[in-house]
């Protein structure tokens, strides 16, 4: 089975659709699949929903399909650095779930492990929980909340083989492994493809039977806050 394509329009190929749900890996502007976010704006495809822990900023990650318009919801933890997706949820433009950042990450593990619900007590009393199911256990009230189960992933790791096992770097392994568990399909980007074989199978984090497709590319580092001390 063919895993690695020449680019992110390649890997693309036959995945999109107008309305479809994608799960994404990264936090902030670190870890995030910035050439396949790339690729999916110049294919045009809209309505989109994600499930990220962020949009990025404005020009830079999910920022740029806020900019064209191409995402009809977000389902997110934070709003803040991106004022295109402030102001698109402030004035209706854009619908948005709120999830806590652990329970986001949750939802995606769960859908990956093929898990539709799980109870927590992240979010009780709070308008989390409006409209969820609450039980109690041991004394103490739980709400239930969904596994993700998207149409795609699309991740950013570090290094891949070209059978898929991938290894994530530092704080790039963030969202990144339960963002690609949970997409029926999981494109990925690397740094830097290497031969079967080379990677120690006890750095592996995530294993190749994820992964569908592969490219690898040039990447920009960015640093979305710097902070410097005086002189």
């Amino acid at each position: 089975m063919k895993k690695v394509y020449s680019n992110a329009a390649e890997a693309l190929d036959g995945l999109l659709f107008d309305g479809m749900f994608i799960a994404a890996g990264g936090f902030g502007l670190c870890g995030i699949p910035e050439l396949l976010l790339g690729a999916i704006k110049d294919a045009g495809t809209k309505d989109l929903t994600f499930a990220s822990n962020n949009a990025g900023v404005d020009d830079f990650g999910i920022g740029i399909l806020l900019q064209t318009r191409q995402v009809k919801k977000m389902i997110s933890s934070y709003v803040g650095e991106n004022a295109e997706f402030m102001r698109q949820y402030l004035s209706g433009e854009l619908e948005l779930e709120f999830n806590p950042q652990g329970t986001l990450a949750e939802r995606m593990r769960a859908g990956g492990s093929g898990i539709p619900g799980f109870y927590t007590k992240t979010g009780v009393g709070t308008v989390i929980a409006e409209g969820k199911e609450h039980k109690n256990f041991n004394g103490e009230t739980y709400i239930m909340e969904e596994g993700i189960f998207a149409d795609l992933a699309i991740v950013k790791a570090w290094k891949g083989d070209e059978t898929g096992n991938l290894v994530f770097r530092k704080t790039a392994r963030n969202f990144n492994p339960p963002a690609a568990t949970c997409g029926r399909t999981c494109v990925v980007e690397v740094e830097e493809i290497v031969p079967v074989g080379s990677l120690d199978p006890d750095t592996i984090h995530l294993p190749g039977i994820y992964v569908h497709r592969l490219i690898q590319g040039e990447h920009e580092k960015r640093i979305e806050q710097r902070t410097v001390r005086a002189a």
